[in-house]
């Protein structure tokens, strides 16, 4: 009876290595296929990472530093550069202000027929600069969310090699351990 037991269960535990094993690999291609995605994707904008003067604000230098001069290539990069250079830029271009409140100002400005016009097309001009550095921002945000998501399947698909790699060991010992149950009751029985 205990004999059985083992084989059962160590059989489980080759199947369960088995699935961890196929979870793994499925794992590890989606990671391949995202990264190679993010890579190519951003490849393909032909954005080279400000260096130099570009890059000696205090608010920008130490997050862009590592990647000044290198072809913009990886989610990393696309989110240092979102985050603390674009914002910054867009941040110091409107006082802190966002899109939303420079095109409120904007839109009430435009309807005031007395309005200064040059104080108009400055605020229409900060306006569409601020739209696209936002839409930039995102889009390079979610080349930073789609790599991230790439390195936690890269570390999933190891943690599932290395349950593999356990449960493959354990259910082996198991089995060991009943065929050593399985010689050891007919000497018990005699």
């Amino acid at each position: 009876m205990r004999s059985t037991l083992d084989k059962l269960i160590s059989y489980l535990g080759l199947a369960l290595a088995g699935l961890l094993l196929v979870g793994g690999g499925l794992l590890l291609w989606g990671a391949n296929f995202t990264n190679s995605n993010v890579h190519d994707q951003l490849k393909q904008q032909d954005i080279t990472m400000p260096s130099g003067p570009a890059i000696e604000d205090p608010l920008i230098k130490p997050y862009l530093e590592q990647y000044a001069g290198q072809e913009m290539t990886t989610g990393d990069q696309a989110r240092a550069f979102a985050e603390h250079y674009i914002k910054v830029h867009m941040d110091k271009s409107s006082g802190g202000r966002t899109y939303e409140d420079v095109s409120g100002e904007f839109i009430t400005l435009s309807k005031d027929k007395n309005a200064d016009q040059t104080k108009v097309a400055e605020l229409g001009q900060l306006r569409q600069s601020l739209f696209m550095g936002n839409t930039l921002r995102g889009l390079l945000l979610n080349a930073y969310a789609f790599g991230t998501m790439a390195k936690i399947m890269t570390y999933a698909a190891v943690a599932a090699f290395v349950g593999a790699a356990a449960m493959a060991l354990l259910a082996l010992l198991g089995l060991q351990h009943a065929k050593k149950v399985a010689n050891a009751a007919p000497a018990r029985a005699a």
